[in-house]
């Protein structure tokens, strides 16, 4: 009985819709414009796998697309920062896949994203990414740009390490790029739509069709 209730729920709040208009981008984009007054629309949670198969999550903030030689933007490729020695960066060494979920609470929609992700380092050895890297780090604000002179994430504060946090010391955008700075790039295969004023679900996926999917697709 409390299967066939979450079920019937789960449908009604997720009923198919065709796409019109575009895809999933142009999508995304106008929910960015229209929430753009709202800086909770800036952060979206990313989840990755840990060593035990457990999931873990965390809030991120959004970065942009990456940049492309010609000036534009790969509309495949979401990304978004991170330290070297965190937690996240040791979990998609060993899986390189993560799933977003992001909310808009102006427009009362959730994108689930999802995809394989490439973390940028300083030994990343590809000239686009190396320029996407550095412009990322200049894009960050003074303030930013210091935590990554931190010791390392996730270890108890104290001791000789305290007064680390409390420097003045401010890498600005000209300074070199903190070897602990990463740039993710989640490259996108699948998106789930999800509008909570309509109650209508969107699914895309990338080359492929998934089979047993409750809603229709829209392949890019």
């Amino acid at each position: 009985m409390r299967s066939n209730s979450v079920q019937a729920t789960r449908t009604a709040l997720a009923s198919v819709s065709p796409m019109v208009g575009g895809g999933w981008y142009k999508r995304l984009r106008e929910s960015l414009k229209s929430n753009a007054k709202s800086r909770d629309s800036r952060y979206f949670q990313v989840a990755t796998v840990d060593e035990r198969g457990r999931p873990t999550n965390r809030t991120v903030v959004y970065r942009g697309f990456l940049p492309t030689p010609d000036g534009r933007v790969d509309e495949n490729v979401l990304t978004f920062v991170t330290d070297r020695r965190s937690e996240k960066v040791r979990h998609l060494d060993r899986a390189p896949f993560a799933e977003v979920a992001w909310y808009f609470p102006v427009t009362r929609e959730q994108y689930r994203i999802s995809g394989r992700v490439q973390v940028v380092t300083e030994q990343t050895k590809d000239a686009m990414l190396e320029k996407a890297r550095q412009m990322a780090w200049s894009n960050m604000s003074d303030p930013g740009r210091q935590q990554f002179l931190w010791p390392t994430p996730g270890e108890v504060r104290g001791g000789d390490d305290e007064a680390q946090y409390n420097t003045t010391q401010m890498p600005t955008k000209d300074d070199p790029v903190a070897p602990a700075f990463c740039l993710c790039c989640l490259e996108v295969d699948r998106v789930s739509l999800l509008s909570l004023r309509s109650n209508e679900r969107w699914d895309f996926s990338r080359g492929e069709r998934i089979d047993g999917m409750e809603c229709d697709e829209e392949v890019w």
